[in-house]
């Protein structure tokens, strides 16, 4: 399965997806793209990855949440360009109680940002572009040295 996609996502079909009579708890995480970041005004972005690893680890993931927790988990991630507004990750889990979507669903995005090999490259208002690190402190990645 593609998670993957250069297409808009969906979220609702990923929360149908998870939805099943024995489970009475469903945690839905959007993340879109917003106008500022660190300061600077954002007028979109752009996304790449290395699409066969970040699909492997992404299922690598999913494998990892659902033994953790008797959870289903649907995720997909936008690639390419992005305006602001657009939804560029969905992260859908549905469990029996809300202790254990929640804790699904926020083990999921946070461990994505962490390890999937997808790249954010930031567009400003002033023009200027920048790669962003969302395990830096600053949310910046370095500058290269000149």
């Amino acid at each position: 399965m593609n998670r993957l996609t250069d297409s808009a996502i969906d979220w609702s079909e990923l929360v149908e997806a998870t939805a099943g009579p024995g489970r009475g708890a469903q945690a839905l995480f959007l993340g879109t793209v917003r106008d500022h970041h660190a300061g600077r005004a954002v007028v979109g972005l752009e996304y790449s990855a290395y699409g066969a690893m970040a699909e492997s680890t992404l299922e690598a993931l999913i494998g990892e949440a659902t033994a953790r927790w008797p959870v289903a988990v649907e995720v997909r991630h936008r690639l390419g360009r992005l305006e602001v507004g657009d939804v560029a990750v969905a992260v859908a889990v549905a469990g029996g109680h809300r202790d254990e979507a929640f804790a699904a669903c926020r083990f999921l995005i946070e461990e994505l940002k962490k390890r999937v090999p997808i790249w954010k490259r930031e567009r400003y208002a002033d023009g200027t572009e920048a790669w962003v690190d969302p395990t830096a402190p600053t949310g910046r990645a370095p500058e290269p040295a000149r």
